[in-house]
């Protein structure tokens, strides 16, 4: 179902805090929750990549879930991820998120498997058929092995099969041609996935930006958004370039543990040291950073006077 207006603005696809047992720490969630939205941000995007959905309990989902949408209360709207490694798990995780008071799906293509342009198109028409909700496609090769075809992103659009696409592909001409051909469709998004090139992105004509740097310092991002809607490309560049020194926390344990733990780890002890979470383990397989990186990331946050929320 296409939404009756794109999508706009900045949308923290935000982390699932956990307790040291591994439950998912309610405190910290809403909490989290409530510094986004006191920030401005437009809306919210859980059970993401940088949510850990896929590696989630249904249970922890659905925790999750309730948490989420109880404490936004419809102040902005809730987007739920539901990607998993086939259709019919997708589905799923579907009608799980359609038990709360959510306001989009979104997933990425199936993959462990790999699938090519059939596969993806039957994946993405089946979701959109099995709900009244808007459905948004996430495009994440990195993680999901498969790039969606720029040209059947468009062609799902036009067949109002999805109502816009998270890209994070880093492919910058598909990027480019999906914004060219869809600009005339009513109410499709394009949003950027990329932390990095938000202002770029705005200025071809993307409608936001969904960025996991945002779950640190959502009040930056703001105004990358609010400054690019205004035309003001230098207040813009400024910000994003800020936000650019401040993304590369995920470098710090790359060395020592995947690139996943790295960026989800960095993001974390950065909310632990803001006073936003309490706690800063993930899912296993995923590692922690470890005493001497925690401090790096305070440096970095020292830096730009990133303290204490409260």
């Amino acid at each position: 179902m296409a939404a009756p207006e794109p999508l706009r603005g900045v949308i923290p696809p935000i982390i699932t805090p956990l307790t040291p047992d591994g439950d998912v720490d309610v405190a910290s969630l809403r909490r989290l929750v409530n510094f986004e939205v006191g920030a401005g941000v437009h809306a919210i995007f859980v059970l993401g990549t940088g949510g850990e959905g896929p590696y989630l309990t249904e249970d922890q989902q659905r925790v999750t879930l309730a948490t989420v949408t109880a404490t936004v209360a419809k102040r902005i709207p809730v987007l739920a991820g539901v990607s998993d490694i086939g259709t019919r798990r997708t589905l799923h995780n579907a009608a799980i998120a359609q038990e709360y008071p959510i306001d989009a799906l979104v997933s990425t293509s199936a993959f462990y498997g790999t699938v090519g342009w059939n596969e993806i198109d039957h994946h993405f028409r089946a979701i959109a058929a099995s709900t009244d909700l808007p459905l948004y496609a996430y495009d994440i090769p990195v993680f999901t092995g498969v790039k969606i075809p720029a040209e059947l992103t468009v062609a799902l659009a036009q067949d109002g099969v999805i109502a816009g696409v998270k890209d994070t592909s880093g492919e910058e001409d598909g990027f480019r041609y999906i914004i060219e051909h869809t600009r005339d469709i009513q109410g499709f998004s394009v949003i950027t996935g990329s932390d990095i090139t938000g202002d770029a992105a705005m200025l071809q004509g993307a409608h936001g930006m969904i960025v996991g740097v945002a779950n640190i310092d959502p009040h930056g991002f703001v105004r990358v958004y609010d400054a690019a809607i205004k035309g003001d490309w230098q207040t813009a560049r400024t910000e994003q370039e800020r936000l650019h020194a401040l993304r590369r926390i995920t470098k710090i344990a790359s060395a020592r543990i995947g690139g996943f733990s790295a960026t989800l780890g960095a993001f974390k002890a950065a909310q632990v040291l803001r006073g936003i979470i309490d706690y800063d383990g993930l899912q296993p397989p995923l590692l922690r950073l470890n005493d001497a990186e925690r401090a790096q990331v305070k440096a970095v946050l020292d830096s730009q006077n990133l303290g204490p929320i409260a």
